[in-house]
C-alpha cells in the first residue's frame, strides 16, 4: 500500500502532519467483524420482504426498437494542465488494476457530482482520461451490452456554450420557501443546513402540491471557458430563501430563486476547486479556490479557502495555511460547530467561521495528518497514522472548537481511504483491499458509535449489486447515489433488465439497519425505464430523483421511511428541447437541490467539448411547481 502523490500541479508538502491536538489512542477496536448478510442479487427480482409484492419475473421477448440516438463528438483533453480530470480507477486508488473496456466503470469518469479531478500527471501517476461523453437518452430495448450501458450510464453533465445571460420562462411559482441545500453525501447539522444524506432535524418538509407537473423556471448559459482551456470546475451550489447561487468560472453568482435574474455576484481571482454543500443557519458557507487563474506555466494550487455570506453575496474572509513552511493546497472542505475545516494530503486545518481564527493546523512532529472532514451535527475527522506503506486510518469524533478528540474507531489493515457518509450517525464508506471492482470506491460500509468509538456494524456493499460511489481519496464527503437517517442506509441498487415487454433498464431503492447491518426488506421501485437515486432526507423521508426513459421527464418522490410508498412531489416536462438539457445532468455527477416544489440542477464543469456544436448547452436548469 502507498500513499497517492498530491494531485498535479500543486507545490510539494510535508508529509506526517496534523491537528495540535492528538490524545493517546484507545485501545483498538474490532476492525473487521463479518459483514451482515443481505443485499440484493441483481440477476433476478430481489427476495420479497416487508412491504414489497411479489412479482413473477418477465418471460424473454425479443426487444423493442430504440429511438436513433446520435453520440457526440469525442472530447479533448484538459489543457494548461488544469486539474479538471480524475485519477483512474477506483478515484486514482494505488495499484489498483486497470479496469478493461467493457467493464463497470470504464471510460474512467471524474468524482461524484462531477467535481474535477486532476491535471496531466507525472512518472507514476495515473493517466487521466479524456473529458466522459455527454449522457444520451435512455429507451426501450433489451438490456444494453457492458460497453453500451457504461457509455449512457456512467456520464458526466458538462456545461458548454459560450455567453453569459440567463434565459428564464414565466412562472407562477412563489419566492417564499423556507429550505435547506440538497445535495446527496454528509448530514445536516442545528447549524448547518444541508440536504445530504444525514437527513433533517425536524419533521418533513416537502409536501406534494396539487399539480406535479413542473415548468421550467429558468436557465443559465454556460459560461466561455478562457482561450486556450478545454475545461474548468464550476463546484458548488446552494439554496438560501431568496437566492440560488452557482460558482461559475472564477466567480460565485446569486440568482433570484423563481426568475434567474442576476441578484450579486463574488469575484474570485481564480476558479473553485472544490466546496462544501453545508450552509450555516445564517447563510454562510465554504470554498476553496486558486489565487490566480491557471496558465501552461502556473496552473496553480487550490491554497485559499474562503467563508462566503450567501444572504449578502460577500466573501466574508480568505484565510490559507501551512505545512511547515509550504502553503497547503487543499482538497476537501466542511462546516460543523460554526468551524470551516479542510484536509489534504499534507495535514488539516480549521478555523472559526464568525472571526477566521484559526484554530488548528499541521504540526511538523507529528506522525498521523488529517486527509479530510464530515461536517454536520458532527465534526469527524478521517485521520492517517503510520508509515507509507503501512497506513491506518483512524476515524475520529472531534470537538469542533479544540480539535480534541472525543471518540475513535481505528480501521484494519487492507484501508486506506474512506469517506465520510455521515456524521451522526457516523457512517463510513471503504473499498477494502480494493476488492469493489467498479471504481466506486466502495465495498463496505461501516456503522461507528461515535460517542464510544466502537463498530456497530459493517455492511457488505459489493460494487456488481450498488449504485452509491463516493471519492474517498480526495473529496471525502461527496457520495452519491445513497442517504442516511432514522438509523437507517438508504442506497440505490445497480441498474438492471426490467419487466414488461420493453425491458428497458430499472433499479431500487433499499434499506439497511444501521444497528444490526441487515437489510430491513423494504424496496422503492423506480418503475421500468426509470433509475432512482437518493438524493437527501427528509425528515423520516427519502427525497429521491427518477431519471427518465428518452421519451418522460425527470421526477422528484419522496419515499416513506415506515411504508416505503413513493409519493411524486415533481414530474419535468416531456418536451424534446427540456429533455435534453436534463438528460445531461446525470445525478452521478451533476449538483441536484431540490426544497419546496423547486429542482435546481447544474453541472460541476464548465467546457469547449461542444465548441463545434450548435446546439445550446446550460450550467443549470431549474423546475418548479405551482
Amino acid at each position: 500500500m502507498t500513499q497517492p502523490p498530491p494531485p498535479p500541479n500543486q507545490p510539494p508538502q510535508q508529509p506526517g502532519f496534523g491537528p495540535p491536538q492528538q490524545p493517546a489512542q484507545p485501545p483498538q477496536q474490532p476492525a473487521q467483524p463479518p459483514a451482515a448478510p443481505g443485499g440484493p442479487d441483481l440477476n433476478k427480482a430481489p427476495e420479497p420482504g416487508y412491504g414489497y409484492p411479489q412479482t413473477p419475473a418477465a418471460p424473454q421477448t425479443p426487444a423493442a426498437p430504440q429511438p436513433p440516438v446520435t453520440p457526440p463528438p469525442a472530447p479533448q483533453g484538459p489543457g494548461y494542465g488544469y486539474p479538471q480530470q480524475p485519477p483512474a480507477a477506483g478515484y486514482g486508488y494505488p495499484g489498483q488494476p486497470q479496469p478493461q473496456p467493457g467493464a463497470y466503470g470504464y471510460p474512467q469518469q471524474p468524482g461524484p457530482y462531477g467535481q474535477p479531478g486532476y491535471a496531466q500527471p507525472g512518472y507514476g501517476y495515473p493517466q487521466p482520461p479524456t473529458m466522459p461523453m455527454q449522457p444520451q437518452p435512455r429507451g426501450g430495448g433489451k438490456k444494453f451490452n457492458a460497453q453500451a450501458a457504461i457509455i449512457v450510464s456512467a456520464v458526466v453533465a458538462i456545461a458548454l456554450i459560450v455567453g453569459g445571460g440567463v434565459w428564464y420562462a414565466s412562472s407562477s411559482g412563489k419566492d417564499d420557501d423556507k429550505n435547506t441545500t440538497a445535495d446527496s453525501g454528509g448530514t445536516s447539522g442545528k447549524d448547518e443546513k444541508n440536504g445530504g444524506s444525514g437527513g433533517t432535524s425536524s419533521g418533513t418538509e416537502e409536501k406534494a402540491p396539487a399539480d406535479t407537473g413542473s415548468k421550467v423556471l429558468f436557465q443559465v448559459p454556460a459560461p466561455k471557458v478562457p482561450k486556450g482551456t478545454t475545461s474548468i470546475p464550476t463546484a458548488g451550489s446552494w439554496l438560501t430563501d431568496t437566492v440560488y447561487a452557482k460558482s461559475g468560472i472564477a466567480e460565485i453568482v446569486g440568482y433570484d430563486r423563481a426568475k434567474g435574474t442576476e441578484k450579486w455576484t463574488i469575484e474570485l481571482p481564480g476558479p473553485v476547486c472544490e466546496a462544501t454543500n453545508r450552509v450555516t443557519e445564517d447563510g454562510k458557507t465554504a470554498i476553496i479556490f486558486k489565487p490566480a487563474m491557471p496558465t501552461k506555466e502556473d496552473p496553480q494550487s487550490c491554497t485559499q479557502l474562503a467563508v462566503i455570506d450567501l444572504a449578502a453575496g460577500k466573501e466574508v474572509w480568505t484565510k490559507t495555511a501551512k505545512s511547515g513552511t509550504m502553503p497547503i493546497s487543499f482538497n476537501n472542505v466542511t462546516i460543523s460547530g460554526g468551524t470551516v475545516a479542510a484536509g489534504s494530503t499534507s495535514g488539516g486545518a480549521a478555523w472559526e467561521i464568525a472571526s477566521g481564527e484559526q484554530l488548528w493546523a499541521p504540526k511538523t512532529s507529528d506522525s498521523c495528518f488529517d486527509s479530510g472532514y464530515g461536517g454536520g451535527e458532527k465534526l469527524v475527522a478521517v485521520r492517517k497514522c503510520g508509515s507509507y506503506d503501512q497506513r491506518q486510518l483512524h476515524i475520529q469524533n472531534i470537538d469542533p472548537k479544540s480539535g480534541k478528540v472525543i471518540a475513535e474507531y481505528k480501521m484494519g489493515e487492507g484501508i486506506e481511504y474512506a469517506a465520510v457518509v455521515s456524521t451522526d450517525p457516523l457512517v463510513v464508506a471503504a473499498d477494502v483491499n480494493d476488492s469493489a471492482g467498479d471504481g466506486s470506491g466502495i465495498s463496505d460500509f461501516f456503522s461507528i458509535d461515535n460517542k464510544t468509538g466502537k463498530l456497530r456494524t459493517r455492511i457488505s456493499a459489493p460494487g456488481e449489486e450498488y449504485a452509491a460511489r463516493c471519492d474517498a481519496i480526495y473529496k471525502l464527503e461527496k457520495c452519491t447515489g445513497l442517504a442516511v437517517g432514522g438509523d437507517r442506509l438508504y442506497i440505490a441498487t445497480e441498474e438492471h433488465e426490467g419487466g414488461g415487454e420493453s425491458y428497458s433498464q430499472t433499479n431500487e431503492v433499499v434499506a439497511f439497519d444501521l444497528a444490526t447491518g441487515k437489510q430491513t426488506g423494504q424496496r422503492a421501485d423506480a418503475g421500468d425505464g426509470y433509475t432512482i437515486t437518493p438524493l437527501r432526507m427528509d425528515g423520516d423521508n427519502v427525497l429521491a430523483y427518477k431519471r427518465p426513459p428518452y421519451d418522460k421527464g425527470g421526477q422528484i418522490v419522496s419515499i416513506d421511511g415506515g411504508t416505503f410508498k413513493q409519493t411524486t412531489l415533481m414530474e419535468n416536462p416531456a418536451t424534446e428541447t427540456v429533455r435534453d438539457v436534463e438528460s445531461r445532468m446525470s445525478p452521478e455527477y451533476a449538483e441536484i437541490l431540490f426544497s419546496r416544489g423547486a429542482l435546481y440542477m447544474s453541472g460541476a464543469y464548465a467546457s469547449d467539448f461542444s465548441s463545434a456544436s450548435d446546439e445550446k448547452e446550460y450550467l443549470v436548469i431549474a423546475f418548479g411547481t405551482s
